[in-house]
């Protein structure tokens, strides 16, 4: 027999004790790859065969494959390869299904009946915590097929192979998956960074060039509110980037996603913790065009007038020099983008500020421009001057053209 736990005789006398707290402390450090590269399913090409080892590289993996159908429908051999890539890393790799294909573009995220099969799915499959979910695809697959992973097992490990320019750039790279939920925009949705993400450029050779330029615009931003000098490159070959000549493009995408990755590393609040969200420049606005216009407006396409927008107001309440807000405009314009909708006349515009701050609580904060390449975070707005913003935009607006195809 055990010796009976000893009893606090005070307790047993029925003596009141004083309250006790103790502070439980631990840290953890997060790292993943982001590899950029061409062909990734060339069985030559090592670049995912190593991800998968990099951790225990004498184990053979079990891997789920999840693909864009916007991506399988333009790369109709894309699910072969895949297999094929499996069977020549055989000892490294074993696909326990053929690759699946999932509805791609921003609907996808507003379906709880395909997030349930997703995770249904991942169950079928035995799918464990050091099993693998490979996401190929956009942005809105990559949010819904991570946030599965997330939520299964409390964390399946995610690999995610971006296939768009707003993908390989920003938000791929990051560590947020989420799905809409009752009309919000990301409502549900996980911090949890992948276990590594894969870059192929040869995905973007099947974008369509809208697709392309609206991707651009988060370059466009990560620039304004950090580094002065990439915008001057952006500037000096937006007409390239326009055309989306391949090595400009490459660069532009390589050194967003620099970018954006020092800021989850060294900004302080990668899990947003706190009430700012400097990535989020020109987002308030954003968020709430796209849902105005149901999504006819590509999310970067609504970036970039958010940027316009906001570049005015920083101009107007007297933190940057008037005339840049020009220069950031003629910048958009040339990528190909047209920095004005007539939805930012709507009257629900300026529920974008409440839903903004509702999306992290506490207080208000906007990020907005004290210079090219310095942003400054601000926690009002006058909706006066949002309006003479607006009002400014659709003044220098030289008309719908027609967008590139």
């Amino acid at each position: 027999m055990h010796d009976p736990l000893p009893v606090d005789a005070a307790l047993v006398a029925g003596f009141p004790q004083p309250a006790e707290t103790r502070l439980q402390r631990f840290s953890l450090t997060f790292e993943y790859p982001v590899a950029f590269t061409e062909d990734l399913f060339e069985p030559q090409n090592p670049v995912l065969a190593d991800a998968l080892a990099r951790r225990e590289a004498d184990r053979r993996h079990r891997v789920a494959v999840f693909v864009d159908a916007g991506v399988a429908e333009a790369q109709p051999g894309l699910a072969q390869a895949i297999a094929a890539y499996a069977d020549a890393h055989a000892h490294r790799m074993r696909l326990v299904a053929p690759p699946e294909t999932v509805p791609g573009g921003e609907a996808c995220k507003n379906d709880p009946a395909l997030l349930a099969r997703l995770q249904h799915r991942l169950l079928e499959l035995a799918m464990d915590r050091h099993s693998f979910v490979m996401a190929v695809g956009g942005g809105a697959v990559l949010d819904l097929v991570g946030y599965a992973a997330a939520t299964t097992h409390r964390g399946v490990r995610l690999l995610r192979v971006p296939t768009t320019v707003l993908a390989q750039a920003d938000s791929g790279v990051g560590v947020k998956n989420a799905v809409n939920a009752f009309g919000v925009k990301n409502l549900l949705g996980t911090f949890v960074p992948p276990f590594a993400v894969l870059n192929d450029f040869g995905f973007l050779d099947h974008l369509a060039p809208r697709d392309r330029i609206a991707g651009m615009a988060e370059a466009v931003k990560v620039a304004l509110i950090r580094d002065g000098g990439f915008f001057a490159w952006i500037e000096g070959r937006a007409d390239a980037l326009g055309r989306f000549e391949k090595e400009t493009a490459a660069y532009l995408i390589r050194r967003c996603a620099e970018l954006h990755l020092r800021q989850i590393a060294t900004g302080g609040d990668p899990f947003e913790w706190g009430s700012a969200r400097p990535l989020d420049y020109g987002h308030w606005a954003a968020h709430k065009l796209e849902a105005l216009t149901r999504h006819e407006l590509r999310h970067g396409e609504a970036v970039a007038i958010g940027m316009a927008l906001d570049a005015r107001y920083s101009v107007l309440s007297g933190l940057l020099t008037a005339g840049e807000e020009d220069r950031i405009c003629r910048v958009l314009q040339r990528l190909g983008f047209r920095p004005w909708h007539p939805m930012l006349e709507h009257p629900l515009i300026l529920d974008g500020l409440r839903e903004f701050r509702e999306h992290l609580g506490g207080e208000l904060t906007i990020t907005l421009l004290a210079g090219i390449g310095r942003g400054v975070e601000v926690h009002e707005m006058d909706e006066a001057l949002i309006a003479d913003a607006i009002g400014w935009l659709r003044q220098r607006d030289p008309g719908p053209k027609d967008r590139p195809r």
